[in-house]
């Protein structure tokens, strides 16, 4: 039984690692911004909050995925429908309350990196707490 569960643990674990660095991947490729660059190479505070934001808040959803899927199938299947939200959230901000978010996270404000930040945790906590079944 032990056995089982070190497996298990395993498995669940490796697929979510995985999700979380698909999700760095695609976040950062319909960003219209560099995060890396800005965070690497200018040391952008505002554009690192900004990211780490959506990475925990993704990590969040996965917390809820995890908790609540009965296969790796439906951890999967989960694991994409909480990253189109988290997108979803990162183009509704950038679109239609702060049009300027991009633009500004560029130029190192810190104060529009911390509002994607927020708006990208609370999403996840929303997203793990609808994935309660």
């Amino acid at each position: 039984m032990t056995l089982q569960l070190a497996i298990n643990f395993s498995l669940y674990f490796s697929v979510s690692v995985i999700a979380l660095i698909l999700f760095k991947v695609v976040y950062s490729a319909i960003t219209p911004h560099d995060e890396w660059k800005l965070i690497k190479e200018e040391q952008n505070t505002a554009a690192g909050i900004a990211f780490s934001g959506a990475i925990v808040g993704y990590a969040v959803a996965l917390y809820g995925v995890i908790s609540n899927s009965v296969s790796l199938l439906d951890l999967v299947i989960w694991a994409v429908i909480a990253m189109v939200a988290q997108l979803l959230a990162f183009a509704i901000v950038r679109f239609i309350f702060m049009p300027k978010i991009v633009s500004r996270i560029e130029k190192g404000e810190v104060s529009a990196g911390v509002v994607l930040a927020a708006i990208s945790i609370a999403v996840g906590l929303l997203n793990s707490a609808s994935m309660t079944y």
